[in-house]
């Protein structure tokens, strides 16, 4: 008689994944995201880059936040990036998923880093109609990374789309996220491989933006 191995499925993520932004101290945090957050987006970013690849067509790699630059202040936030670049993701186009003490995000993300800014808004805003059109109404959109505001894409008209790439384009620190948030609560979080499925449509759907991105 054999048995029958089951495999178990992927990570999710619980209140105390959230409850690490409650540490107090940068080293005292940095060790819970280390040993307790980053095995789960390893875990997870290596099935979502891998489904990205295959939609963007390109080879496409991941890295886990290190926070490397921080001294004294402990992160707000951590995350995944998944990206066409090797060596990083910053000045490029990226896929991120991550986690404030709130919520989950994941966005297609051009933020302040990216050098080719003002030629990304320009063709988004050339395409600005097909842009709209990829965009859920269940979707939310910011400006800024470091901040966990972010406006609702079903309140957005065309004249605000415009307005936000503009700014993007025009304003040397502003960035462009676009996305979904998941709050802390969410059963759905909780369930590793329904939240790959989950990540995974998302990015699917941002995918012609990505691609406008990167003409």
């Amino acid at each position: 008689m054999t048995t029958q191995t089951v495999s178990a499925g992927l990570p999710g993520f619980t209140q105390a994944d959230f409850d690490v932004f409650q540490l107090q101290g940068l080293e005292e945090r940095m060790e819970a995201i280390q040993q307790q957050i980053q095995p789960k987006f390893r875990a997870i970013g290596q099935q979502l880059s891998a489904g990205i690849a295959v939609h963007a067509g390109i080879e496409m790699h991941l890295h886990v936040a290190r926070h490397a630059r921080r001294k004294v202040n402990p992160p707000k936030d951590t995350w995944l990036a998944i990206g066409s670049n090797k060596r990083g993701y910053k000045a490029h186009p990226h896929f991120q998923l991550g986690l404030f003490d709130d919520h989950l995000f994941i966005w297609l993300a051009f933020i302040y880093e990216v050098p080719n800014k003002k030629a990304i808004a320009a063709s988004l805003l050339k395409q600005i109609d097909q842009v709209i059109a990829a965009v859920p109404h269940d979707y939310v959109l910011s400006m800024d990374h470091m901040k966990k505001d972010s406006a609702a894409v079903s309140g957005m008209t065309r004249r605000d789309w415009k307005e936000a790439l503009v700014r993007f384009r025009d304003v040397q620190k502003a960035e462009l996220l676009i996305g979904r948030h998941v709050q802390a609560g969410d059963p759905l979080l909780q369930d590793g491989d329904a939240l790959l499925r989950f990540a995974s449509s998302t990015c699917e759907a941002l995918m012609p933006i990505y691609r406008l991105a990167n003409l």
